[in-house]
């Protein structure tokens, strides 16, 4: 059973395009809550904005008072906030659109690449107060170690000019994005590390998994100890926060994710039970006993990695940091109940590419079977 940092890494590397790929509709629904006007309005500039994440951003900049600017392909979702300004370009080869405009702050959802991030912060070192970039908890290279905070050692590439995200590379090539950013903008930078996104709108299944199969009911297969942390944030939570980041001109690096309580497993899987009324039980299933049968932490029992050997710091990432400096976190039932609308609102070919992460149906039955059938 694969449970090695390199593992994770290819896993994520594999999602982080769909991140921006326009697989999945995002979450089309108002926030239920009030939101309070921003004590003054901003011009933002959105690198990307119409993926999975970057919806959330605009809408809630939209009723802080805000005005946002976005620049992407026009390739995910065109058809978005169609009252807002749409600047057409590329990443890659084509920024030209950016070129004589100011805003007071630009967040980059859309970066992997250092290249990008050199060109487009040097690009905008000069027309914008700061800049805000979205990296990951996966620039760590060493996650044996139980609290890493923002100091954490970090995941060095051999070659640094490579430019082909893969498992082997996607950690250093956003530790390398941080750093162009910082290098552009000297403490005018702020980045974002986020764990694992989950929520309405997520492409990856990766939280999606267990509100899903929770909601279906029955005899749900629970991997590993009832006390083994897990770690995840709302991707409301995390893009409200990083609009209030650059209300507040904060700079420097954050780890975000969550919630701001520890978590065990069994915490959040009876805590999505509670958001469905589908009769469901859960038998848990050893960590040893799945390596046997092949059944892969974060691949398809999603979330949950054992918390032991180099994966032990996974799931207890510090976010202290970023919580002092006002993030927040919605409750566990809301982001499973409003994760099962939006899911059961997407036409079946969409729900169809949820495939990569989780287990099917059969599978599981089939593993359940063998472990109640041990010892006989």
């Amino acid at each position: 059973m694969p449970t090695s940092r390199r593992d994770f890494l290819r896993l994520s590397a594999g999602m982080s395009g769909a991140l921006g790929a326009g697989l999945i509709r995002p979450w089309p629904a108002r926030p239920t809550r009030p939101v309070a006007k921003a004590n003054r309005a901003m011009r933002l500039l959105i690198l990307g904005g119409t993926g999975f994440i970057g919806p959330h951003q605009v809408r809630y900049a939209l009723e802080r008072g805000h005005t946002v600017t976005l620049f992407n392909r026009g390739r995910t979702n065109p058809g978005l906030f169609p009252t807002v300004e749409h600047l057409g370009g590329d990443r890659n080869d084509n920024l030209s659109a950016l070129e004589g405009r100011e805003w007071d702050a630009v967040i980059d959802n859309s970066a992997s690449v250092p290249r990008w991030v050199r060109q487009s912060a040097g690009l905008l070192k000069d027309s914008v107060r700061q800049y805000l970039f979205v990296s990951s908890i996966s620039v760590f290279s060493d996650f044996s170690i139980v609290g890493l905070d923002e100091n954490g050692p970090l995941h060095a590439l051999e070659d640094p000019t490579v430019e082909q995200v893969t498992g082997e590379t996607y950690g250093g090539m956003k530790a390398l994005c941080e750093w162009e950013a910082e290098q552009a903008l000297p403490g005018r930078a702020t980045v974002v590390r986020p764990g694992l996104i989950a929520g309405p709108g997520d492409p990856t299944n990766r939280f999606t998994y267990w509100p899903v199969r929770i909601d279906e009911g029955g005899e749900v297969m629970a991997p590993g100890e009832h006390g083994d942390p897990v770690q995840f944030i709302d991707a409301r939570d995390l893009s409200e926060w990083m609009v209030r980041l650059a209300e507040d001109e904060h700079v420097g690096i954050y780890n975000a994710t969550g919630p701001g309580t520890p978590l065990s497993m069994a915490e959040m899987l009876y805590g999505i039970r509670a958001a469905t009324a589908s009769p469901v039980t859960f038998t848990w299933v050893d960590a040893e006993f799945l390596q046997q049968q092949d059944v892969r932490p974060w691949q398809h029992m999603t979330v949950w990695f054992p918390p032991r050997g180099e994966m032990a710091g996974f799931a207890s990432v510090n976010c202290s940091k970023a919580i002092a400096d006002g993030l927040t976190f919605r409750p566990l039932a809301v982001t499973a109940g409003d994760t099962m609308h939006w899911y059961k609102g997407l036409p079946d070919d969409h729900r169809a590419r949820h495939t990569q992460f989780g287990l099917p149906r059969e599978r599981e039955r089939e593993v359940l079977a063998a472990w109640h059938a041990r010892g006989r």
